[in-house]
């Protein structure tokens, strides 16, 4: 997919949709990792949908709550009971407000409930770094510039050996602490991995070490290739 086609197709808001089918999506993906300009707009398009989810919620709440406080002021002003009710004067109003309410659960409120579901299964975009061609011999560090506990993520090549069926990406941050970050199999090693990383509030060199993981797993791992990267936070 070119970049011409993705804005004729409006690919950035169907994505963060989930509206883009399989073979779009991934073509898509491909493209947008490689164009900035894509990169934002998926971006930007993810957080206004976010911005715009916790104001529907909260307009679903407030209209979900006014029939019932509605309908208890009534029934304490009203002298009579149930039966007043039934009366012509008070029936047709009634009737007209209860049809009034339905019809706006139906046109405004039951529609905002589906779009808040459809984007909460909608799949949450992540900034796309590559470290495929990063660490070769006279290349700079690839370098992320994000804001404090923004996700990224990371694309990373896992060189494989016919000898170890399971690699291990393991994490190494710039104080030189080490966490597990996924386990990927050989079928999986064979292509582009991803893996998602928040620095949270520690910016300097990280690391991604790929270990081959012997059969038996009481075998010491080998380390096959070691991958550095930069992250640097914006205001």
């Amino acid at each position: 997919m070119d970049h011409k086609e993705a804005i004729r197709l409006q690919a950035a808001e169907k994505y963060v949709l989930g509206e883009l089918p399989v073979e779009l999506r991934e073509a898509y993906e491909e493209h947008y990792f490689e164009c900035a300009e894509c990169a934002l707009e998926v971006k930007a398009a993810a957080a206004f949908i976010d911005t715009s989810r916790e104001e529907l919620q909260r307009d679903a709440c407030v209209v979900a709550q006014a029939p019932a406080k509605a309908a208890s002021k009534s029934r304490e002003k009203a002298p009579g009971g149930w039966f007043l009710w039934l009366r012509p004067a008070f029936a047709v109003p009634a009737l007209a407000v209860l049809l009034g309410i339905i019809g706006y659960q139906n046109l405004v409120t039951l529609p905002h409930l589906k779009g808040v579901a459809r984007q909460a299964a909608a799949p949450r975009v992540l900034l796309p770094i590559s470290l495929i061609a990063g660490n070769t011999r006279g290349s700079e560090l690839p370098t992320a510039q994000v804001r404090p506990d923004e996700a990224l993520g990371l694309y990373v090549d896992v060189p494989t050996d016919p000898a170890y069926q399971q690699y291990e990406l393991r994490l190494e941050d710039p104080a030189g602490n080490s966490k597990s970050m996924r386990t990927v199999s050989y079928a999986e090693a064979q292509k582009t991995v991803v893996v998602e990383f928040a620095p949270g509030t520690i910016a300097g060199t990280y690391q991604i070490v790929v270990l081959g993981l012997p059969t038996p797993v009481s075998a010491k791992p080998t380390a096959l290739a070691n991958v550095k990267f930069n992250v640097e936070f914006i205001k």
